[in-house]
């Protein structure tokens, strides 16, 4: 059973930065695909970045260029760098973990609990 916990949400203005961390269980961050999806209310769960098992990643449109996923084996940690944060980046982020060898699909089979980052004018 994989756990993860992701801490480092919060309230930030307008083009501030946060930095999301997820902790795993075992070796769950280097061995799976890790993805760092979100949810806002009403509006559908969407993906915002993931990374292989080899490090490759893949940022969604919205926020390529603002935002960076980052891996830390060694610290069973993923992260999110988030810069230059905006009113629509307001949502529940949810760090997740799946694929399959290693390889991202675009399907995670575990999830954290969630956390919150909203973004004020």
């Amino acid at each position: 059973q994989v756990r993860l916990m992701e801490s480092g949400g919060g309230l930030v203005q307008a083009g501030g930065s946060l930095r999301l961390s997820c902790v795993g269980s075992e070796d769950s961050i280097a061995r799976y695909c890790m993805g760092w999806l979100r949810q806002a209310p009403g509006k559908e769960r969407e993906l915002v970045a993931h990374i292989d098992s080899s490090g490759r990643t893949t940022v969604a449109d919205p926020v390529k260029g603002r935002f960076t996923i980052s891996r830390d084996s060694a610290k069973k940690t993923l992260y999110l760098q988030m810069n230059s944060l905006a009113p629509e980046d307001t949502s529940m982020y949810y760090c997740a973990a799946g694929g399959s060898g290693g390889f991202c699909y675009g399907d995670f089979g575990y999830w954290g609990q969630g956390i919150q980052v909203t973004v004020s004018e």
